[in-house]
């Protein structure tokens, strides 16, 4: 293992090689750090895989960590660009590093591009939503221009562990909490066309809102 790459509250990633030489990224989270309780209390609230140790705050975050490589592992699977999952242990996720020599990749928020090339990424974003929705069953639920990466012009989707399955009681209000910020960035901050909200929910899901 090498250095940090990104730290935050409830994790850090670190840039390392695999026994192959290859680039990883090990994400650790943090074990003694009560913020990550309140910060996951939204995603977790209503899904039954939390109700048996929703009060003990350690088996709590080994359970966040399954979370996200098996939300990792149905998004890769479903042909959505994420960084691919490799294994989770206790409270350590290692998965494809996305970027190059221990640089990570930027985020959407961090480049400038041209029209063209935004509406390129705009287009692509939108069809994995509906692959998120459609093929694995999935909300992202904080999907933003700060949890997309841009690696070899192409988004890559990234901090996946609060998604949630269609059936949790929030699923509709992060999608399309997920849908303005996609719109609100594109339009507002980018300057591009845009679906609006409801032509972009029908787009991921065949429904519009009433």
């Amino acid at each position: 293992m090498f250095g940090v790459v990104s730290a935050g509250k409830e994790a850090r990633v670190y840039w390392a090689k695999n026994r192959r030489g290859e680039d990883v990224a090990v994400k650790i989270y943090l074990t003694t750090t009560a913020e990550f309780r309140k910060s996951i209390r939204q995603y977790i609230i209503g899904d039954p895989r939390f109700e048996s140790v929703s009060g003990d705050l350690r088996k709590l975050i080994l359970k966040w960590v399954q979370k996200e490589y098996k939300n990792l592992k149905r998004m890769y699977e479903a042909g959505i660009r994420v960084p691919k999952p490799y294994y989770a242990y206790r409270n350590i996720l290692v998965m494809e590093f996305i970027g190059e020599n221990g640089i990570r990749a930027p985020l959407l928020k961090e480049v400038r591009l041209t029209d063209e090339e935004y509406v390129e990424i705009y287009e692509k974003i939108v069809y994995y939503m509906k692959l998120m929705y459609n093929k694995a069953k999935l909300v992202h639920a904080d999907l933003s221009e700060y949890n997309i990466m841009l690696y070899d012009g192409e988004p890559v989707i990234i901090d996946v562990s609060q998604a949630v399955t269609l059936d949790h009681p929030m699923a509709m209000y992060f999608l399309l909490r997920d849908i303005k910020n996609i719109i609100r960035y594109f339009r507002d901050e980018v300057g591009i066309e845009t679906h609006n909200l409801n032509e972009l929910l029908e787009e991921i899901t065949g429904k519009r809102l009433e």
